[in-house]
């Protein structure tokens, strides 16, 4: 992705090559107002990692099922900046295509698709095991799974914005993508409960973090400007 400036900078990049390293100067280019105002919109085929801003733990899943309840693999929030297991894929809906690229909208259906084992983010009529909430699992194979998988992105404004704090309401049973600090044991020691909760409140507030974001399309670019008019 291209830096957003706000005027012209000459930026001094240090890349790391085997056991050296490399400075490199770099001249960034400037974007037009809009294009830098694109950029910081989610978009469709982004990969990236929520942050739950009240607890500090990212959204995280694994090849770990749950011991009660569905039985299906385990969604929990973790620490770690760096855990691989924390990144998720941005698409459409149950049975629609999001073109790569498209700006996510507030109030668009989306799925979630945990990256390493291609199940999504998934709630139903279970209870969580430690809180007594719903139940949040990863379902699916090869990112397919039900309409159970389905969630409505709930932010302020027209387009979710990658700086701004959401909500992800699931669409089928209403309840909010939470966190309230509940720790499990082994063999997932010290990892929180991710739960659905019927109400809002600070525990059910996310943020993206780190990423691979898709530049907007350009159908997408016109959209955006349109509606900036």
């Amino acid at each position: 992705m291209f830096p957003v400036l706000s005027r012209p900078a000459r930026a001094m990049v240090k890349v790391q090559e085997g056991a050296g390293s490399l400075l490199l100067f770099i001249t960034p280019l400037l974007l037009p107002q809009s294009f830098a105002s694109e950029l910081s919109v989610v978009t469709c085929g982004s990969v990236l990692k929520l942050l739950n801003t009240k607890h500090n733990v990212r959204l995280h899943s694994h090849d770990v099922r749950y011991g009660s309840g569905s039985g299906q693999q385990s969604v929990t929030g973790v620490t770690a900046a760096d855990d691989g297991n924390s990144y998720w894929r941005i698409r459409g809906k149950s049975s629609t295509v999001c073109e790569r690229g498209t700006l996510i909208k507030c109030g668009q259906a989306i799925r979630l698709t945990h990256v390493n084992t291609g199940r999504n983010l998934h709630s139903h009529h279970f209870t969580s095991p430690l809180s007594g909430n719903q139940e949040v699992s990863a379902f699916g194979e090869d990112g397919e799974g039900d309409i159970l998988d389905d969630w409505t992105v709930v932010c302020n404004g027209e387009y979710w914005q990658r700086d701004e704090e959401v909500r992800f309401k699931h669409v089928s049973t209403n309840v909010l993508l939470s966190v309230t600090g509940e720790q499990y044991g082994r063999p997932i020691n010290g990892q929180r409960e991710v739960h659905g909760m019927t109400y809002a409140s600070q525990h059910n507030y996310w943020k993206v973090m780190e990423g691979i974001f898709m530049k907007p399309s350009e159908s997408s670019r016109t959209d955006y400007t349109h509606s900036e008019l």
